[in-house]
This record gives structure tokens, C-alpha cells and sequence, in this order.
């Protein structure tokens, strides 16, 4: 029962760490970096609070889904 225990306790510590989403500069960062390999330039990340007018694509979301990064040429 013990054993049960630990194991339930550990899988909501895991499941409550991958709901916490990327960090904005870290997801920011591999965007660019895909971007960037594909040769593009000219273009801006910006990273907005989720559902304000940004103007551009939206191309992720990161801190739990509450910020949108918002691609624009």
C-alpha cells in the first residue's frame, strides 16, 4: 500500500510539472532557431498575454497556455 502511495504521489508531481508548460525565452528561443534554419529573415517574436491583438501568427504558447508567441514579417 505503501508502495501505491509513493507511486501515486510521484506520477501528480510529474503530471503537475509538465502542465507548467516551457518558459517563454526558452520556446522563443527554438522558434528562432527553426526560423532561422529554414533562412528567413526580417521577421519578429514577440510574446503577448494569450487572446491580445498582436497582429501576426500566432506560432506557440507557453507559462501553462497564458502567453501566445506571436510571429511577424
Amino acid at each position: 500500500m505503501k508502495k501505491f502511495l509513493l507511486a501515486v504521489g510521484m506520477l501528480s508531481m510529474a503530471s503537475g510539472a509538465f502542465a507548467a508548460g516551457k518558459p517563454c525565452d526558452q520556446l522563443k528561443g527554438e522558434i528562432d532557431a527553426k526560423i532561422k534554419a529554414k533562412g528567413a529573415s526580417g521577421y519578429s517574436l514577440d510574446v503577448v498575454d494569450k487572446g491580445a491583438s498582436a497582429g501576426g501568427k500566432v506560432v506557440g504558447t507557453c507559462e501553462a497556455g497564458s502567453k501566445e508567441i506571436v510571429y511577424k514579417r
